[in-house]
C-alpha cells in the first residue's frame, strides 16, 4: 500500500496518508477540517537486491575503479613477497 501526499487547500498543512491505490482520496484536513487535495508524486527509483539481481548494475563506477586499484596493488605486494622468499632459497 503506497503512502499518499496531502495539501490542504485551506491552511497549507501537508501531510503523509498510508492508503490502499483503491480506497478514495482524503477530503478533510486532520488540522482544520478544511478541503484536501492530493498531491501529485514524483515516486521513488526502485532498486532490486537480492539473488537474480546483477550488483553490477547498481555499482559506483569510481568505486569500481578504487576496488580495481586496490586489487592491483595488492597483487603487485603478494608478487613481491614471492619475489623475495624466492631469493631467500
Amino acid at each position: 500500500m503506497p503512502t499518499y501526499d496531502y495539501q490542504c487547500v485551506d491552511c497549507g498543512y501537508e501531510f503523509e496518508y498510508f492508503q490502499g491505490m483503491s480506497d478514495e482520496p482524503l477530503r478533510i484536513c486532520p488540522k482544520c477540517n478544511g478541503n484536501v487535495r492530493r498531491k501529485i508524486s514524483g515516486g521513488a527509483g526502485l532498486i532490486f537486491k537480492g539473488s537474480g539481481y546483477y550488483i553490477t548494475d547498481y555499482k559506483n563506477k569510481s568505486a569500481t575503479a578504487d576496488t580495481k586499484k586496490t586489487k592491483k596493488i595488492e597483487k603487485q605486494k603478494i608478487t613481491k613477497k614471492k619475489e623475495i622468499k624466492n631469493d631467500k632459497l
